[in-house]
């Protein structure tokens, strides 16, 4: 996100006195003021990873823990294997009481154990990789082993982060994930986000302070604002004054850029407490130190746990944070601390979306006349020099660079774009296609499916994604996952059959994002009669019984299912990846014969007729075993559903799970779609 500097300043929040400059879990297993929830579940955590049948070695984390009225939890956990961090290892468990109903985990990794955590490559190579990876020339460089999840498998990976600045002069620590074995660079993501900086007035306005006078906000969680004197890092002095009139609105004044860092912090609190029930950034009633810096157009904003630069390095000496840059820049705290979405790939849009979602809505909240709330972000810096907004909700095209519609694509891109058709989601959800005034702004803003969508208003959207933020997401969620999230949570919070679920399944249409498993209303298929063992095995309830990929079972009319209107569509993606979906089952001891059948269809845009490129394979796993059945490919295209049937006569006597595992390589998708699926005996 571009944001604003007075003077070259920016404003940093931070969750812990001391402030933080390395990544780690922002809830940690003991102290830091947690709440109640996370402590007690923090007990808990050995008897969770047994139920969860957890490998041996792993060990949980919580980071979160969100409680619905009726009891039900949302308990957010990272883990360890072997004392070794995992990277793209978090879940998130859905209980009440003691039962488990529901675990999402990230990229499908139900287990993350490796076979070995002793690295081939030595850290000094991998150290000189990492170093490569950044395109500046670097100050500190340190690495660590990790166990790293790609989404095909956990790899034992080096961790480099590497520190210097940047040719634009900001400042920059990238995090390279090093194969230990291979040396290949797995991923990148650099803790500071960059864009660029100017100004913003938000008029005479009340801020929170104690003492005689300091900058320190007794009423929400002592926010305090400090001056780093022109400093880029430390915790710098706490602004004070004689009389409590701060400032006096011109960019000479110090005291005036500290007030709009503190203004911006105090809205943002407000709005999450007031809203959402959440006491503070990590939901543990600590303020955040915002952090003011004059010189270069750049900010550091440091979270107990990530840290964000914006900048342009061009010196602009123009003061005061707009009130959307300081609401999306506080949000990003928000999202570290619950779903902690990668700054890369689709999850990377999802991450800078909502922040401009929740920047918007403490624009909306704080009811400012000298800003009043509208959908464009960043309107009053002049970022551009010519009156335009760094981003546009209703049409995010229309910055030259950012997407209306979510594309296989659409990952790829820099976060800054891809939060396009999130951006577009909210709009849609919020106020629907046509052209209306918000704000003293006119916003005009078209479906990409075409259709016509009347909206809900922003504070029912902005409920809606704030609990798939905290319920659904984790660090590797996929726009298909956000659209499964954000319709069930719209089903939790309003019915499936209410009229705010379906205009939030509306919005995601009219970005483009493809249908999944979940859905406003439904119609749900009766258990299985005969002996077909399998529940749901045609996929008419949705996801019911299965188990694995969010979204890949879906009523998509894209792939036309063989009855019915839902089927398992593994794999068009286009990239490499994999997905699957699994149902434990019981063979009884008395069958004489055991069959597994299911109908497919498979087409592809490869065109070898040598090369299996893309598979799906039909696995059973009987306890740590897991055995291949048979395997299809792009070879083995069809133009119609063909029936497949495999002899598991062997399994009876045993409860074993039927798998279906779909993989592609780096390009040109095939799609495995599979319906009807039975497992009979006799």
């Amino acid at each position: 996100m571009a944001i604003v500097a007075a003077a070259g300043l920016a404003a940093t929040f931070t969750g812990s006195p001391a402030g933080a400059t390395t990544r780690t879990a922002p809830l940690p297993a003991t102290g830091f003021n947690q709440p109640a929830a996370v402590q007690a579940e923090q007990a808990l955590t050995a008897q969770t990873a047994v139920a969860l049948g957890l490998a041996k070695g792993e060990v949980l984390k919580v980071r979160d823990v969100v409680k619905d009225a009726d009891g039900t939890e949302y308990v957010r956990y990272d883990r360890t294997f072997n004392g070794l961090k995992v990277v793209g290892g978090d879940l998130i468990v859905k209980r009440k009481g003691e039962a488990i109903s529901h675990v999402t985990y990230n990229r499908g990794a139900g287990k993350v154990a490796i076979a070995s955590t002793k690295p081939t490559l030595s850290q000094s190579a991998a150290l000189a990789k990492g170093a490569k990876s950044a395109d500046f020339k670097a100050t500190g460089n340190k690495g660590s082993l990790v166990v790293y999840v790609t989404p095909s498998k956990p790899v034992l990976a080096y961790e480099v982060v590497t520190t210097g600045v940047r040719a634009d002069q900001t400042p920059s620590v990238l995090h390279s994930f090093i194969d230990a074995k291979s040396g290949a660079v797995l991923a990148t993501d650099d803790e500071i986000k960059t864009g660029t900086g100017n100004s913003m007035y938000s008029g005479t306005v009340s801020i929170g302070t104690s003492g005689s006078y300091s900058m320190t906000d007794p009423n929400r969680g002592g926010n305090n604002t400090t001056d780093l004197n022109g400093a880029t890092s430390g915790n710098g002095t706490v602004f004070t004054d004689p009389d409590d009139t701060w400032g006096d609105g011109t960019a000479s004044n110090r005291q005036t850029a500290g007030v709009d860092a503190h203004y911006g912090a105090q809205l943002t609190w407000d709005y999450y407490k007031n809203v959402h029930g959440r006491n503070g950034i990590f939901n543990n009633g600590q303020g955040a130190r915002s952090r003011t810096h004059y010189g270069n157009a750049y900010v550091n904003a440091f979270w107990d746990g990530t840290q964000m630069t914006y900048g342009d390095g061009s010196g602009n000496t123009h003061p005061l944070t707009a009130i959307d840059v300081a609401g999306h820049e506080m949000s990003h705290g928000v999202t570290e601390a619950t779903a902690n979405l990668n700054y890369s790939g689709d999850a990377g849009g999802l991450n800078e979306a909502t922040s401009d979602i929740f920047g918007t809505m403490v624009e909306f909240y704080a009811n400012n006349s000298s800003d009043p709330g509208d959908y464009l972000i960043g309107e009053k810096i002049n970022i551009n020099g010519n009156g335009t907004p760094l981003r546009y909700m209703d049409k995010p095209s229309k910055d030259g660079a950012s997407k209306d519609c979510w594309t296989t694509s659409t990952g790829g891109l820099d976060p800054h774009y891809s939060s396009g058709p999130l951006n577009h989601w909210f709009y849609l959800a919020s106020e629907g296609t046509g052209s209306k005034v918000i704000g003293g702004v006119t916003h005009s803003s078209t479906a990409c499916d075409g259709g016509t969508i009347t909206g809900v208003g922003h504070d029912v959207a902005a409920k809606v994604w704030y609990r798939t933020l905290s319920t659904k997401l984790s660090s590797g969620s996929t726009y298909k996952d956000a659209r499964e999230g954000a319709i069930t949570s719209a089903k939790e919070l309003y019915g499936a059959d209410s009229n705010e679920c379906k205009v939030i399944q509306a919005a995601f249409n009219g970005i483009s994002v493809p249908a999944g498993a979940a859905a406003c209303g439904g119609t749900t298929e009766p258990p299985p009669t005969g002996d077909n063992k399998l529940l749901n095995p045609g996929f008419e309830s949705g996801a019911a019984n299965w188990t694995g990929t969010t979204g890949v079972i879906t009523n998509s009319t894209s792939k036309p299912a063989r009855t019915g209107s839902y089927k398992a569509w593994l794999q068009g993606n286009g990239r490499s990846s994999t997905e699957n979906i699994g149902q434990s089952v019981a063979i009884p001891a008395t069958a004489t014969a055991a069959s597994l059948s299911l109908w497919i269809k498979i087409d592809t845009a490869e065109t070898t007729t040598s090369t299996a490129y893309d598979t799906v394979k039909v696995q059973i796993v009987d306890g740590s075993t897991t055995t291949t059945l048979g395997t299809l490919s792009n070879l083995d295209k069809n133009s119609a559903y063909a029936q497949k049937t495999f002899d598991v006569t062997a399994y009876k006597g045993k409860t074993v799970t039927v798998k279906f595992l779909g993989a592609e390589d780096s390009s040109l998708q095939t799609s495995f779609v599979i319906d009807d699926t039975a497992l009979t005996v006799s």
